[in-house]
């Protein structure tokens, strides 16, 4: 049996930036194994699978598989699903504003998807977070050195370095410049003899604020034990963690706040991520992302019957 798949480049609207996403749109018949083996196969970071739901042609069943195995959440597979239902003529963009409903299993996520003269444009959708923030961390000297930075370099001015955690801890180190960013580099023996380890963050959200785009706000970058010393992974895993970040100073007014994070640049498949946040002083925060997506391929995969 052939099903029809989609590559999109995700929370960008060129090609050969952002992260690539595979969407199998009429994936009903796939079995988790078959799942599986085809993520692997495809060997992207994520594989989105949709399913039909029979009263409902704005309601998907979605489940995402890595090369590694099933992920119960993601965020780039949504805005990458919500395009591809769009421009395969799977969902009708007849009004501006198309409201869909996509189901991981974590529980049923809404989703709105902008559009102009029946092309798709923004796709923004909502998470409620719960985090926990701390403000012990390592030392200045340790996160320089397990870092590659100068002291200098840190920003204690308008942040500081935190751990913040939404299910999943990440140590959030401030910057003053975009070159800092980039040019960091992990240094897993000094990560080892650090304190760092002891806090149980496994990656680190490396940010500053500014960019060298006036499309964003900010431009950031995951580092860590699991990652490429080289590797700029996306980092829309970690945007609930900043918010609540963000959140967790005096400073950030109460009220909504819009802001946009870059991530890479061309040379590394520069991504923007479009942010809302509704700052109330609470540990529960209401997190709007949003972003766009280009196609980059489609095709079909054979499967023996």
């Amino acid at each position: 049996m052939n099903y029809q798949y989609f590559i999109a480049d995700v929370f960008t609207d060129q090609i050969f930036n952002g992260a690539q996403i595979a969407v199998l749109p009429k994936a009903d018949g796939l079995n988790a194994e078959k799942m599986a083996k085809i993520a692997k196969e495809l060997n992207l970071s994520e594989t989105v699978f949709l399913f039909h739901k029979a009263d409902s042609d704005k309601h998907r069943r979605m489940r995402i598989f890595s090369p590694l195995g099933e992920i119960n959440f993601a965020g780039h597979p949504i805005i990458a699903a919500a395009y591809v239902l769009a421009i395969s003529g799977d969902v009708g963009l007849t009004e501006p504003l198309t409201k869909l409903e996509f189901e991981q299993n974590i529980g049923v996520i809404q989703v709105n998807l902008s559009s102009q003269d029946g092309q798709p444009g923004l796709v923004q959708f909502s998470r409620s977070v719960d985090s926990i923030v701390d403000r012990f961390a390592p030392s200045d000297d340790e996160i320089c050195s397990f870092l590659g930075l100068q002291l200098s370099e840190l920003d204690h001015k308008k942040y500081s370095p935190r751990l913040v955690s939404c299910g999943f801890p990440y140590l959030v180190v401030p910057v003053w410049n975009v070159e800092s960013v980039r040019k960091a580099r992990f240094n897993y023996a000094a990560w080892a003899q650090s304190a760092a380890p002891q806090t149980a963050a496994q990656e680190i959200l490396l940010f500053c604020p500014k960019s060298s785009s006036p499309e964003a706000d900010f431009n950031a970058r995951l580092l860590g034990p699991n990652i490429g010393i080289h590797a700029d992974p996306p980092v829309g895993s970690a945007m609930p963690a900043f918010c609540c970040y963000l959140c967790s100073f005096e400073h950030t007014q109460k009220g909504t706040h819009t802001f946009a994070v870059e991530r890479g640049e061309q040379s590394t498949r520069r991504s923007l991520i479009q942010l809302e946040m509704d700052n109330k002083g609470l540990e529960n925060l209401t997190i709007r992302v949003g972003g766009q997506a280009v196609l980059f391929a489609e095709g079909k995969i054979m499967l023996p019957d």
